[in-house]
């Protein structure tokens, strides 16, 4: 939906008025560089990632910045760091830094995981939590501040596809966030960065329309082949999914008792195996809980829920469907993390699909998949489009990106997720908001 106060705030004679100008974010398009621009790395203490970094972005055509002028991202690895002194350190560097970035730039700290024999080490860790989410609030002009945690056995290949993920245009919408990235849970092999998806098998629910329709589109320009799956009701725009992206239609009530079954059917029978799976589809039946009944709640947790643990439990108990790298993707959303008036079913159905992926994240690891959920926060959709005035206003302006985000924003941290050398990153959760001002 058209943002008209962003779009007046492009204007000189708007802005002499006192109105703020709202970023307009750089995003992701085939053929354009990972940055427009140089890059600044650095290292505090003994970090060993900073040289792998370097050559990551020589590799992408990304020169290294000098002592002056704009630079597109600020890379600081801070892996080493233990002590105050180091984090004081990290400080004299990500203070000019910040300063340095230009429109759209990329704040990325590589911190350290926790170690519990160490206190000080323990709170410096958590200390740059509180360092990021705060310099996203801080940072200006559609710019970005996010945290890799990188375990001390992850090592570059499990970090690359996260490096280009949160360096590039491709992450517009995601700031604030703090992702641990662990040793792989299966091989990682090379992938072309332009196509890091081609050769895999991909089932998307929900996908004619919205967010659904947006992670089909992506998934199929990165290389995958989509299996697109949604209700019977939706079945034309379905197959203009499926056509458009070469892929299958599925037409399919997730809810019924023999969906799974079917699912895994048709994939057996059609691919011979899935690689990607993206629960996306979800309903809202939203009502206060002092006046919710039975129907609502029941049919928000049947669908929402409940058949993303059916659809799980049979891919578990299938030994061989699952590819060796296969990825589950989950959307969840910023009302499973703060709540929200008048959807107690919503939220729960979403929160409910945090503490799956977490339960689930050691059984999928163990063959070497990974499950992961993303949540959205204002996402301009025909949902939000429905919204009045005042209430959708009030939602694109509570983040630090100051408007709604796009369908495509979720897919593509949908493909970063679904990527094979994403093995390091399980079990997380990942909101897609512009860093809200409410939730955690």
């Amino acid at each position: 939906m058209k943002d008209t106060l962003r779009d007046l705030s492009q204007n000189r004679f708007v802005q002499r008025l006192g109105v703020p100008r709202i970023p307009v974010l750089r995003r992701y398009e085939p053929g354009r560089p990972l940055l427009d621009g140089p890059a600044l790395v650095a290292a505090v203490g003994k970090g060993g990632i900073a040289d792998d970094v370097r050559a990551l972005l020589a590799d992408a055509g990304v020169a290294e910045a000098g002592e002056e002028g704009k630079v597109a991202a600020a890379v600081l690895d801070a892996t080493a760091v233990r002590t105050l002194d180091d984090l004081a350190t990290a400080q004299q560097f990500l203070t000019p830094a910040v300063r340095r970035l230009a429109p759209s730039g990329r704040l990325l700290l590589l911190g350290p995981a926790a170690d519990a024999e160490d206190a000080e080490a323990a709170a410096v860790a958590q200390a740059f939590e509180g360092l990021v989410r705060s310099a996203g609030k801080e940072v200006r002009a559609g710019a970005t501040a996010n945290l890799l945690v990188v375990a001390p056995d992850a090592g570059v290949d499990a970090l690359a596809s996260s490096l280009r993920f949160f360096l590039s245009a491709r992450s517009a919408f995601v700031s604030g966030q703090v992702v641990r990235v662990a040793a792989p849970v299966g091989p990682v092999e090379p992938e072309d960065p332009a196509r890091p998806l081609a050769g895999r098998i991909a089932v998307v629910t929900g996908a004619a329309r919205g967010i659904g329709e947006a992670i089909a589109d992506t998934l199929h320009r990165d290389g995958a082949t989509i299996v697109a799956v949604d209700v019977p009701a939706a079945g034309d725009a379905l197959a203009r999914v499926a056509n458009r992206t070469g892929g299958t239609a599925l037409q399919l009530d997730i809810t019924a008792s023999d969906a799974p079954e079917r699912l895994l059917a048709h994939l057996r029978d059609r691919h011979g195996r899935v690689d990607v799976v993206v629960h996306n589809a979800g309903i809202t039946r939203d009502k206060l809980l002092a006046n919710m009944d039975a129907d609502r709640w029941n049919a928000v947790l049947a669908v929402n829920l409940r058949s993303q643990l059916a659809i799980n439990g049979a891919l578990l108990a299938d030994a061989g469907l699952l590819g060796d790298s296969a990825r589950i993707v989950c959307i969840s959303s910023m009302s499973g993390i703060a709540g929200n008036r008048g959807q107690t079913n919503y939220a729960a159905s979403k929160a409910g699909v945090i503490g799956m992926v977490r339960a689930l994240a050691p059984r999928l690891a163990a063959r070497g998949a990974t499950i992961n959920a993303i949540a959205p926060g204002f996402i301009e959709t025909a949902m939000t489009a429905k919204m009045p005035l005042a209430t959708r206003e009030a939602g694109r302006r509570v983040n630090s990106l100051r408007q709604g985000g796009l369908p495509v924003d979720v897919a593509e941290a949908v493909g970063w997720l679904g990527q094979a050398a994403s093995a390091g990153v399980t079990g997380q959760v990942v909101r897609v908001d512009g860093q809200n001002m409410l939730g955690a």
